[in-house]
């Protein structure tokens, strides 16, 4: 059964012409595509955000114990 919101736009989308319900379904389908991908980025994110934490901590530490040097970008 679809949404309240689901309704209301395909009662919306059903007013317009028909060349321009699909230009808009072509803009949700890309919106919907790029909202998929940040969805996963963030899922990802989470799941390793413990793991950046513990590597920003050694790093802190490794600095405070000079154990680090700056970063010489011409060696890149």
């Amino acid at each position: 059964m679809p949404s309240t919101a689901i309704a209301t736009l395909e009662k919306m989308l059903e007013s317009l012409p028909e060349e321009a319900q699909e230009r808009v379904v072509e803009h949700l389908r890309e919106y919907i595509l790029d909202l998929q991908d940040e969805l996963q980025w963030d899922a990802l994110f989470k799941r390793t955000q413990d793991k950046l934490i513990a590597a920003a901590r050694r790093a802190k530490e490794e600095i405070a114990a000079g154990k680090a040097e700056p970063m010489d970008f011409e060696r890149l």
